[in-house]
């Protein structure tokens, strides 16, 4: 670690290891709130409170497919990307 983490962590009161830990756990949670906040406002545009929804929504046709499949997909792809996040923060 640099001079300038130690002291840091020095006047935190930390250990470097902890003041690391502690970076990793925050930056992992603004990370998954920016994820969160994406999805919720895909989900919103349709009206959707989860991705089963809005799955649904398109299969029925109260949901136009344009550009809603692509949303899907990124919704999905969004869906993985919390898990991700989830398991880093689980092991930090």
């Amino acid at each position: 670690m640099s001079v300038a983490t130690l002291e840091l962590a020095q006047s935190l009161g930390m250990s470097e290891a902890e003041l690391l830990k502690q970076a990793m756990r925050s930056l992992l949670q603004d990370k998954r709130r920016d994820v969160l906040q994406t999805r919720l406002e895909i989900l919103a545009r349709y009206q959707a409170t989860s991705l089963a929804e809005l799955e649904e929504g398109i299969r029925q046709g109260t949901i136009p497919e344009h550009p809603a499949w692509e949303d899907l997909i990124i919704t999905e792809n969004l869906e993985v990307r919390l898990e991700e996040l989830d398991g880093y923060l689980r092991n930090v």
